[in-house]
């Protein structure tokens, strides 16, 4: 079938994007569902730092690659073998499809899935197939979704399943921004009600820790703190529960402290401010992907004589089939409101406009809108 979708040809293009036009918006080829595969019809997709990197190119993908990977969508086909979903059924699509076998897997959540990660280092299916294509030529899949697309065929294990009652801005971010920022909170901080936490990064991850930070603790008496450079994204904490939000340097200055940091900003700074507001005891969680050359620098006897701990937490030491459900009936609850972290909607067509903004660390999470987008 014919599709419209945003294709990535080269990387590290000079910005501003919105002028060297780095991602093309154009119909490609999308084969049917194959073996343990679905069809779905994409209804939003959110705009991610993980999609910047690969255009950017600080995270080097094989291209051309159809980019996106946190969406919501319909089920319109189902691949031979699946037959726990129904068509009509919303999804969300998750970037680290998990085999359930593989070492990595059985550490439940510590670990990525090895086989998922390779798959996806390759720009691959998790079957080793493409499904996109261009006059001929294969197009890569961008984390086992493709989700900036109007369709999009996926692994039956990149998809989890939610109610018909969560909209579909809200269950997109579900994938990887709540997994992400809330999961950095829940398992790998293991944040306990009444504890204090501070959240460095105020983008859609670090946002998605701030409220889930404030569902597990600030009714137990526990402060949210959220640090960032931005003024804006420091107020947009405070509208989102936080009990205090400062910039890195303020943060420092005034000594502040918790049990629990977390690290969403992707940057070497970050991280060092990170550690730096750890208390004695404390845990800093980093859940940020900086640049792979990037450097950090830390005092090791800090971390002896205050007994503290570093941890790394890739998509929130999460298992999506465990966690999206969680983080569903938290929003049905309404202790979770996950839509305040839409900051705006664009069309499809904006997306090279959207990732300046992105860039230029003005946006929480941008929803990619397919109305009008053809196919």
């Amino acid at each position: 079938m014919k599709i419209t979708g945003a294709v990535l040809k080269q990387s590290g293009l000079a910005r501003p994007y919105a002028t060297s036009l780095p991602v093309n918006i154009v119909e490609v080829d999308l084969a049917p569902p194959g073996l343990g595969e679905i069809l779905i019809r994409v209804e939003t997709a959110g705009l991610c730092h993980s999609d910047l990197s690969v255009v950017n190119g600080s995270r080097q993908r094989p291209l051309p690659m159809l980019l996106g990977h946190e969406a919501a969508g319909i089920v319109a086909e189902l691949g031979e073998g699946v037959t726990d979903l129904e068509v009509g059924q919303r999804v969300v699509t998750v970037f680290l499809p998990r085999c359930e076998i593989c070492p990595s897997c059985l550490t439940g959540g510590k670990l990525p899935c090895e086989a998922g990660t390779r798959s996806n280092t390759e720009g691959v299916l998790p079957s080793g197939e493409l499904r996109l294509g261009q006059n001929g030529e294969p197009i890569k899949h961008h984390l086992g979704v493709s989700a900036f697309a109007t369709h999009a065929v996926v692994d039956r294990r990149s998809v989890v399943p939610v109610g018909a009652d969560v909209p579909p801005q809200v269950a997109a971010v579900l994938g990887c921004a709540v997994l992400t920022g809330g999961g950095a909170v829940k398992n790998a901080g293991a944040l306990e009600p009444g504890q204090d936490v501070i959240v460095v990064g105020l983008g859609g991850v670090g946002m998605a820790a701030i409220l889930t930070a404030v569902a597990i603790t600030s009714a137990a008496g526990g402060r949210v703190i959220g640090v960032d450079s931005i003024p804006e994204k420091l107020e947009a904490a405070l509208a989102m529960g936080a009990d205090d939000a400062a910039t890195p340097e303020d943060a420092v200055a005034r000594l502040l402290r918790a049990p629990v940091v977390i690290e969403a900003a992707g940057h070497p700074r970050a991280f060092e401010t990170a550690v730096a507001l750890t208390a004695p005891g404390g845990i800093t969680v980093t859940a940020g992907l900086p640049s792979p050359d990037a450097t950090s620098t830390i005092t090791p006897l800090t971390i002896t004589a205050e007994a503290r701990t570093i941890v790394g937490s890739y998509l929130g030491s999460s298992v999506p089939a465990r966690d999206i459900p969680e983080y569903e009936q938290m929003w049905r609850e309404g202790v979770l409101p996950v839509e305040k972290l839409t900051s705006s909607t664009v069309p499809l067509a904006e997306l090279n406009h959207a990732l300046d903004v992105l860039d230029e660390g003005r946006a929480i999470r941008q929803m990619i809108s397919f109305e009008g987008a053809g196919a």
